[in-house]
């Protein structure tokens, strides 16, 4: 697939923002070793419960931090200790904030120069989310909240459905945004009476309001979404069909060009007043899994698709152009994120058929 220089976008290779990493299950007292941003990294989880993520590579001689499972560090349970990680290969270890804090056979000296690259990680609705920034900055906005369902009375929580490596970059995927044309043929969406999009600042919004063949109740229902990207990793959306629900659909980029995607959905099954049973959350999953197969949809159409750096677009698609324009500020440094906002920011209607609107 195409990389971000061929796509135009900026100055980086990989975006600044919140990305899914893992599964919250996936961070153990075991390092596990993994591969975002083009970049080898080891993730684990501490004593006192809290997830860590730093470079792959001991600045001692090179060994992987994760990758072994031979030598006495690991087989005697000295992997991890407290919050630091020990190399497998001659003993170092490295604390939380990267530094080495300790050197088997050199008591009195540590080089302060021993130190692991450290990344901020968060762990939240059952995800472990890391900021990604190229110029090593702190995070610009929170973590958001997911609508505040997660652990909500009445609210199953999502179980998360991994959906693959995919050979498409971010930015084809975030496309899905401004692209009005392929809900009818891909996802059996019918009776469209509103679609907009709206850029605000850092975030962006698609309103959508239409009948849809499998996540609504009865014929004639419609299936009113708000969806929206807080940066350029993942999908959340609110979605009002047979169950009130939430969405979300992260994208991470693994190397320039391939991208790793999950899919999950909290469904409301009640309204808090009374206990959550076995049937209702059979409902929710077996909602979650009309949802999983609806994004599975567009997750074929990425696997198999050549990289699209122009689209030929017809006003009737929707804002390709004002969306990929909101995406770039991600790909430049912070100080000129103000002005391709300003250039993309505003509320784009592609169409609307609500009586009394000036489109109907």
């Amino acid at each position: 697939m195409a990389t971000s220089k061929e796509y135009g976008l900026g100055e980086f290779d990989f975006p600044r923002g919140w990305f899914m990493i893992a599964p919250a299950t996936d961070a153990t007292r075991t390092p596990t070793s993994m591969r975002y941003f083009g970049k080898d990294l080891v993730m684990y989880r501490g004593e006192s419960g809290k997830v860590y993520v730093t470079d792959a590579y001991c600045p001692h001689m090179g060994a992987h931090l994760a990758k072994n499972s031979t030598s006495y560090i690991v087989l005697d349970g000295e992997h991890v200790e407290g919050e630091s990680i020990r190399c497998p290969f001659h003993g170092w270890r490295f604390g939380p904030d990267g530094q080495c804090n300790h050197i088997p056979y050199s008591e009195n000296f540590v080089p302060k120069a021993a130190k692991l690259q450290h990344y901020h990680v968060v762990e939240s609705a059952g995800i472990v989310w890391m900021w990604h920034d190229p110029e090593g900055l702190e995070p610009e906005y929170d973590l958001p909240s997911f609508g505040g369902h997660y652990g909500e009375p009445g609210w199953v929580e999502w179980k998360i459905d991994f959906m693959g490596d995919l050979n498409v970059h971010g930015i084809e995927i975030v496309d899905n945004m401004a692209d009005l044309g392929h809900f009818v043929p891909i996802h059996g969406a019918k009776d469209f009476t509103y679609f907009a999009n709206e850029c605000m600042g850092h975030i962006v919004h698609q309103y959508y309001s239409a009948g849809h063949r499998t996540l609504t109740a009865d014929e004639g229902d419609q299936l009113v979404l708000d969806t929206w990207y807080e940066g350029p990793g993942f999908l959340q959306s609110e979605m009002e069909g047979a169950f009130d629900s939430f969405i979300m659909i992260s994208n991470t980029p693994i190397e320039d060009g391939l991208s790793r995607s999950w899919h999950a959905l909290m469904v409301k099954v009640h309204d808090g007043s009374r206990e959550t049973t076995d049937e209702d959350r059979a409902n929710a999953l077996a909602y979650q899994e009309a949802s999983r197969l609806a994004f599975a949809q567009d997750v074929e159409i990425w696997a198999n698709k050549r990289a699209c750096l122009n689209p030929l677009a017809i006003p009737a698609d929707g804002p390709y152009g004002k969306v990929r324009l909101w995406y770039k500020q991600f790909f430049n440094p912070r100080d000129k994120a103000p002005e391709l906002q300003k250039r993309s920011d505003g509320l784009y209607v592609t169409m609307d058929k609500r009586p009394g609107s000036k489109a109907a």
